[in-house]
């Protein structure tokens, strides 16, 4: 993938949604800044920008470190908080008040990061925490607190968050 094309992978997911597409474009930038020292030192003010604007102005928290395959949609955004170890799939959707992260456990270590397939649709205020994955094709609905793995094709709701319905695919 060149340049302008790593740079912009986000841009025809984010149709319409200006903030999703200027907060995409930045967190790819940092990302390349992110890959050598010499970058990093020379364009030191960039990430600097990156973190007062998206982190701290429109509470958007997406780490440079964090690995997000293409076609990410964030929409509103706010209190959007996503841990640097996690790793996303291709076309996910986050949506507002969500937090994806570790958690700790009794010991005080932390457990790893969760996990997201491609084409999975978090909803508003979920918060995905511990070392779980979630399958492709997931629907997690508005509130849910996921605690455990979500398989492929399927419908998760409620807290904790349970399987609604798994969703079938016609064989033809």
């Amino acid at each position: 993938m060149n340049f302008f094309a790593y740079l912009f992978q986000d841009w025809n997911a984010n149709r319409g949604n200006i903030k999703g597409r200027l907060v995409l474009f930045l967190f790819r930038s940092v990302q390349v800044v992110n890959r050598h020292m010499l970058l990093k030192i020379l364009f030191c003010w960039h990430l600097m920008l990156y973190r007062l604007l998206v982190e701290w102005h429109l509470g958007i928290e997406l780490p440079r470190k964090l690995t997000a395959g293409k076609g990410l949609i964030i929409y509103h955004g706010q209190a959007l908080v996503v841990n640097q170890g996690v790793i996303i799939g291709d076309n996910c959707v986050l949506r507002n008040s969500v937090t994806i992260g570790h958690k700790k456990l009794a010991d005080g270590t932390f457990t790893a990061c969760p996990r997201l397939g491609n084409n999975v649709d978090v909803g508003a205020n979920v918060c995905i925490i511990g070392d779980v994955t979630i399958g492709n094709n997931v629907i997690i609905g508005a509130g849910a607190v996921v605690v455990k793995d979500i398989p492929d094709n399927s419908i998760a709701v409620g807290n904790p968050a349970r399987i609604l319905e798994q969703k079938i695919e016609a064989h033809i």
